[in-house]
């Protein structure tokens, strides 16, 4: 099926009004969910879930992917409005953007941010549809050696780009093989780590896991950090950006919106380092680079472009490859398997109507969020003032009223609130959750691709460097494993010889 065709097939099931609702109910939850700081699209997709049961697997997927893209709408509406990012990736804009506010100019700021937001979305979703055909007829090629080397690139690639430690996301990576390996044993049947439970031979489940990880452990985390948040009184007057706002901000749109959906379609790129790069792009590209900082419109225009095009970006490989690149996709490949559905390159053939409809639906999300994010900015402020001690229990009772309705079961809540912990000390500690999330989901495919590999070669692990596109694959996962180390040998060679130290060649 061609691209135009599928988009035509994908609008007549967008266009539904079944679809067109939980279109419009995703990206209004997304853009609360952006605006209210210390929540994030995984958290509120985790906390979605279990209500997602009972809803069409159409429409339960696109009202989630709304949420995720809707939040980096709304989370710039805090950077800009209180310094403070209502969403992770939108961290940078709090450096230009609060100052536009400072100075008056809180109605530019916001404007260029929803354009910004709606061109690169709008970017994202035509490279979705023009790539994600190709790429997974490409994928119908891997065997089990090559999804065992995928899932082995994704999660390295996770583990090093999501974090500000490789040590610790791969120990979180490793955490997560491990909880994931809980239960019977696909081959041998024995049970694995259940201590006798009957409910654990299933595997823990996902939902309890995720819920308590972004959601009870965003409340402790919160909790224990009280921040009074003012928001800084301006006049919200003049939205549309002027003509020398679009002539700056032109360039910082366009390199934005490529380089955010290059970098999403990486496993662990995510929208955070989309945003980041593009800012210090724009900072090195630019003829006045003193500007930024201090109010420059470049600073809000590229990286809200980035953020965008990478969260679309970011189901380039869950579509085509069933290779989820940071947490909110992997909540988005749980509500595929929820529904029975399995993420992949077969997705395209055997379920078009899900994936064109999703596809479709992006563009009427965005064009939505922008309506909804210009002259309703006043609303989504009213909003700010809700006091978290009143927000945090309704988020904790709705995870665990949600654990225990997966398998009506109390262990299911006591697996929550273990999680909830743990998610708060990992906060403590600066670790990254996601690679933890990854990997418990990739796990068990890394697990049976491994066997199923190893016993149609008898046990030869050559198997693996026998195939041109698992080799490789497993070479990038050593090269990016052993890159540190390299860099750390680079620097000690260099300070030896800054030092006059004649370096010693073993």
């Amino acid at each position: 099926m061609g691209a135009l065709e599928g988009l035509w097939l994908g609008l007549t099931v967008a266009l539904s009004p079944v679809n067109l609702a939980y279109c419009f109910l995703g990206v209004v939850l997304g853009t609360a969910v952006g605006v209210l700081p210390g929540l994030g699209p995984a958290a509120a997709i985790a906390l979605l879930l279990p209500a997602t049961y009972a809803m069409p697997p159409t429409a339960a997927i696109i009202m989630l992917a709304g949420i995720y893209y809707g939040a980096m709408y709304g989370g710039s509406t805090t950077s800009i409005l209180m310094n403070v990012p209502g969403e992770a990736a939108s961290v940078v804009t709090c450096i230009d953007g609060y100052q536009m506010a400072r100075q008056g100019r809180a109605g530019a700021a916001l404007g260029m941010s929803a354009f910004a937001s709606f061109i690169a979305g709008t970017f994202g979703v035509l490279g979705l549809m023009l790539i994600g055909p190709p790429l997974a007829r490409f994928a119908l090629r891997f065997g089990p050696p090559e999804y065992f080397a995928l899932t082995v690139v994704g999660l390295t690639l996770v583990s090093y780009l999501g974090g500000t430690s490789m040590l610790k996301g791969l120990s979180m990576a490793a955490l997560g093989l491990l909880v994931g390996s809980v239960g019977i044993d696909p081959i041998s049947g024995y049970q694995r780590f259940t201590y006798g439970l009957l409910t654990l031979s299933e595997g823990i489940s996902f939902v309890p896991v995720a819920m308590g990880l972004f959601g009870v452990g965003e409340v402790l985390a919160s909790a224990g950090e009280p921040a009074k948040r003012e928001i800084l009184k301006t006049r919200l007057s003049g939205l549309l950006p002027t003509r020398d706002d679009w002539a700056r901000a032109g360039g910082p749109l366009a390199r934005g919106s490529l380089l955010g959906f290059l970098i999403g379609t990486l496993p662990g790129g995510g929208a955070i380092i989309a945003s980041f790069a593009s800012y210090a792009v724009e900072k090195r590209v630019s003829r006045h680079p003193e500007k930024f900082g201090t109010g420059a419109i470049e600073g809000v225009a590229g990286p809200e472009a980035a953020n965008n095009s990478a969260a679309t970006g970011a189901f380039v490989p869950l579509f085509t490859l069933g290779l989820p690149s940071n947490a909110a996709t992997a909540m988005i490949f749980a509500a595929l398997l929820l529904h029975g559905l399995r993420p992949g390159p077969l997705l395209f053939t055997e379920s078009p109507a899900l994936i064109w409809g999703v596809i479709a639906s992006m563009y009427i999300g965005n064009v939505m969020l922008l309506v909804l994010n210009l002259p309703l900015i006043g609303l989504f402020v009213q909003m700010l003032r809700v006091p978290y001690p009143i927000l945090a229990p309704l988020i904790i009772l709705f995870c665990l009223v949600g654990a225990y309705s997966v398998n009506n079961s109390l262990v299911d809540v006591w697996i929550l609130i273990g999680f909830g912990i743990l998610g708060y000390f990992i906060r403590r500690l600066h670790f990254d959750a996601a690679p933890l999330i990854l990997a418990l989901i990739l796990g068990p495919i890394m697990e049976n691709s491994l066997r199923q590999s190893l016993m149609a070669s008898r046990g030869d692990f050559s198997v693996f460097f026998a195939r041109p596109i698992s080799a490789a694959l497993l070479v990038l996962a050593c090269v990016l494993v052993l890159l540190p180390a390299l860099r750390w040998a680079v620097a000690l060679w260099a300070r030896q010889v800054a030092g006059g130290i004649r370096p010693v060649v073993p």
